[in-house]
């Protein structure tokens, strides 16, 4: 590999810092190329699920092929002004792939979401835990139904300087209502803690799904990567950057549809933002140069995101952080024989470091990857109304099933605890 230029190894070795500090930057459940092969080898057909899952319900070809539009609605605004490159290669007439929930003026009216607090809510099991807190699944007890509750320490917060952005996540969180975006019901605090009651999605992560089938088929990754574009394309119509993809933050609702979960690191940003945040598997080349960064990042993470649920694991991969944002920059990614060829060209022009040229940033925006040849049988009014049937199912025997989760022990504080609050002033009116 050549040798990067002086000044982009500083500003390596300044994410690499930061990384190994974690301030800014999440863990990934990565797997090496290496043993991504194996894991695939070993279960023999890529399309194998877990034995307790059930059989899946794949999408016929004609579910999702029809060549009737879908109902006619204003196209999404363009994010950037930079004109189409000559090559560009569209399969699909633009007006086709317009869908209604993507455009600002049809949102529904705003809503103030509810408060809470603790002794309205039965709490049972942990779902999973970070370096914040944790989530709890929770029942409230007014109605019966089952929520997520997403508990941060105060304390971590403020030491992690994440203030920000859990005042972000929050005000985000409270503007969205999309079919593939985790609903907020509402928010709480205490003198130790802040508290996210969020949707339950069942059905776990697409990452569990992903490392027990080794790798997806092209016409299920096709399908989750249809409803995250759909979810991008929504919050982007919104100046948000979401900046935080990956199949860990990809959860599976009992109908088989992917809800982005963990806004985080979510921003609402009109123009430009300059943060280093995010996994390192997954920044984009500007991120890690230090440059100010728009809805391009997104985009970067969506490529990365297709190429790994077909390939078992990510483009870039190095367990040393520094070599791992050197690949990043040389953007040399390897394609497996199995490949889809037109996913391969999509992957191919979204991970590329000419933001002139990367897809999702000229100025059609998304359109030119709803247009693109790998979603030429796509539907993309059925895909926003999910009317099409999803690729898998995941075991689910009710409301309140936790199986698809793993055990941790509950080994947590006392929730609702009053006392001194010496970060009241930091969240007022959380």
């Amino acid at each position: 590999m050549a040798e990067a230029p002086k000044e982009k190894m500083s500003f390596i070795k300044k994410l690499t810092i930061s990384a190994k500090e974690g301030t800014l930057f999440k863990k990934s459940n990565t797997v090496s190329p290496s043993t991504a092969s194996k894991q695939v080898s070993n279960r023999g057909s890529q399309s194998n699920l877990a034995p307790a899952s059930k059989p899946a319900t794949a999408a016929s070809p004609s579910s999702a092929t029809s060549a009737a539009p879908p109902s006619a609605s204003p196209a999404a605004p363009s994010p950037s002004k930079k004109s189409a490159p000559a090559d560009v290669d569209r399969a699909v007439d633009p007006a086709k792939v317009a869908t209604r929930g993507v455009n600002p003026a049809n949102a529904p009216p705003f809503k103030p979401k509810g408060k809470y607090q603790i002794p309205d809510l039965s709490i049972d099991r942990t779902l999973g835990t970070g370096s914040f807190g944790r989530v709890h699944m929770v029942r409230l007890k007014a109605t019966g139904k089952y929520y997520a509750m997403k508990v941060l320490k105060k304390n971590e917060v403020v030491k992690m300087k994440q203030v920000e952005h859990t005042i972000n996540e929050k005000n985000i969180l409270e503007k969205l209502d999309y079919p593939f975006l985790v609903f907020m019901l509402g928010t709480m605090q205490d003198s130790h803690n802040l508290y996210f009651i969020l949707e339950y999605v069942q059905g776990g992560e697409v990452f569990s799904f992903l490392r027990r089938s080794g790798r997806f088929q092209n016409s299920v990754a096709k399908y989750y990567a249809c409803e995250v574009i759909l979810a991008f394309e929504y919050l982007h119509c919104r100046d948000i950057i979401y900046r935080d993809l990956k199949p860990e933050n990809l959860l599976i609702d009992s109908k088989g549809h992917i809800k982005i979960t963990d806004f985080g690191f979510a921003k609402h940003v009109p123009d430009v933002t300059w943060t280093l945040c995010g996994t390192p598997d997954y920044l984009a080349p500007e991120i890690i140069q230090s440059k100010g960064y728009g809805k391009a990042v997104d985009w970067w993470a969506f490529g990365v995101l297709v190429y790994e649920m077909l390939a078992g694991h990510p483009p870039f991969y190095d367990d040393d952080h520094f070599k791992l944002y050197e690949k990043i920059l040389a953007c040399k990614p390897k394609f497996p024989s199995h490949f889809d060829p037109n996913a391969k060209d999509l992957v191919k022009r979204i991970l590329t470091t000419d933001l002139s040229k990367r897809y999702g940033n000229l100025r059609a925006g998304v359109v030119d990857i709803k247009c693109h040849k790998w979603f030429a049988d796509v539907e993309w009014q059925k895909m926003e109304d999910c009317a099409i049937p999803a690729p898998y199912l995941p075991p689910c025997k009710g409301e309140g099933d936790t199986s698809n989760f793993d055990q941790y022990p509950e080994d947590h504080e006392p929730y609702g605890v009053t006392g001194p609050d010496p970060h009241k002033d930091k969240f007022i009116g959380f």
